[in-house]
C-alpha cells in the first residue's frame, strides 16, 4: 500500500501554483519573472530571495484584491494608467521581436571594427584629464580658440574667462578611452600629454588638457564580446529606426488641436547669463599688497575652480 501511494504521488505533475491569496493564485511563472529581474543573486541566497519575492507578490495581491473590491479599476486615472502600460508593453514586445530578428555580427565584421578603432582597443589609453566646460557662445569662439592656442596652462585660461565674466564649469578626472563620448575620443586620442585643445559642439565647448595618460591596449579576443554586443545593438537600433520610418510613411497620421500642421516650434535658446558687476576700483591711498599675496589669492580662486584636476 505504501508503495502504491508513493507511485501515485510520483505520477502527479508538480504544481505551478506557489501560493493562494483568498481565491487568487500566484504562479511559479510570476515568481520567476520577478526573480529574473533581481540583482545580486547567488546560489547561496536564491532560496531566501524566492521567499522575499513571494512575500512581495502576496502583499501585491492583497492590495489588488482590495482595489478591485473598491472598484478602483474603474477610476479614469487608473484606466488610463492600465491602458498606457498595455500600450508600452505591446510596443516594446514588437520592437524586441524586431531586434531579435537581426543577424548577428560576423567574425569579419568584429575584426573590421576592432581595426577601425585603435583608440578603443589596440592603442587604448587611460587619460588623466582637466576640463573647462562652457555654454554655447558663437561670438566668443574665435577669441577662445586663440587663447587656448596661446596658453600653456588651464589656470591661465580660467583666469582669462574669469576676467571676462564668462561662466564655466571645471571638471575632469581619470577616464578610460571607452568612458569618453565617441565624438570626443578621436580628438583626445590624438593629443599628447600636456597638450590643451578646444572641442566645440552644438551645445557648447569644452577645453581639455591631457595631464597624463597610460597605454592599456586590449587585444581582439578580449574585445570581441563587447564589439559583438555593440554592433548588435547598433544594428537593432538602425532596424527599429527604418521600421518606424516605413510605418510612418504607410500610416495616415493627422495632427489636430494645438498640434495641427505637424510642425514643432523651434527650440527657444535660454538667454545668456547677465555679466557680473565689475569690482570697484581700489583706492589710490591703499597700501599695495605684497608681491606674493595677490598672485596667491588669484591662484586660490582659480585652483578652487579647477580643484582636483591635476
Amino acid at each position: 500500500m505504501g508503495c502504491d501511494k508513493k507511485e501515485e504521488k510520483a505520477k502527479k505533475p508538480s504544481t505551478q501554483i506557489v501560493a493562494k491569496v483568498d481565491s487568487e493564485e500566484i504562479s511559479v511563472h510570476q515568481l520567476n519573472s520577478v526573480l529574473s529581474k533581481s540583482s545580486g543573486l547567488t546560489r547561496e541566497n536564491v532560496g531566501q530571495a524566492k521567499w522575499e519575492v513571494l512575500g512581495k507578490l502576496i502583499e501585491q495581491q492583497l492590495a489588488v484584491n482590495k482595489a478591485l473590491e473598491r472598484r478602483l479599476d474603474r477610476k479614469p486615472e487608473v484606466l488610463m494608467a492600465i491602458e498606457n502600460a498595455r500600450r508600452e508593453i505591446l510596443a516594446r514586445a514588437y520592437l524586441q521581436e524586431l531586434a531579435a530578428a537581426q543577424t548577428k555580427p560576423t567574425t569579419e565584421e568584429i575584426r573590421t571594427y576592432y581595426d577601425a578603432h585603435p583608440e578603443l582597443f589596440s592603442a587604448r589609453r587611460i587619460y588623466r584629464l582637466q576640463e573647462l566646460t562652457l555654454q554655447k557662445n558663437d561670438e566668443l569662439m574665435p577669441a577662445l580658440r586663440d587663447k587656448v592656442a596661446s596658453s600653456k596652462s588651464m589656470e591661465d585660461i580660467a583666469a582669462w574667462l574669469k576676467s571676462r565674466n564668462i561662466p564655466f564649469k571645471a571638471g575632469g578626472g581619470v577616464r578610460a578611452a571607452e568612458q569618453l563620448p565617441m565624438e570626443v575620443l578621436p580628438k583626445v586620442h590624438a593629443m599628447k600629454d600636456g597638450q590643451i585643445s578646444l572641442i566645440a559642439s552644438t551645445e557648447g565647448a569644452v577645453i581639455i588638457r591631457v595631464a597624463g595618460s597610460e597605454s592599456q591596449p586590449v587585444d581582439e579576443a578580449k574585445s570581441a564580446p563587447r564589439i559583438q554586443t555593440f554592433l548588435s545593438n547598433q544594428r537593432s537600433s538602425e532596424a527599429i529606426q527604418r521600421e518606424m520610418k516605413a510605418l510612418k510613411e504607410k500610416a495616415k497620421i493627422e495632427y489636430l488641436g494645438e498640434f495641427a500642421g505637424g510642425v514643432p516650434p523651434k527650440p527657444v535658446e535660454p538667454p545668456p547669463p547677465p555679466p557680473k558687476p565689475a569690482a570697484p576700483p581700489k583706492r589710490i591711498e591703499a597700501p599695495p599688497p605684497k608681491p606674493s599675496a595677490a598672485p596667491a589669492a588669484d591662484s586660490k580662486l582659480i585652483e578652487k575652480g579647477i580643484s582636483g584636476l591635476k
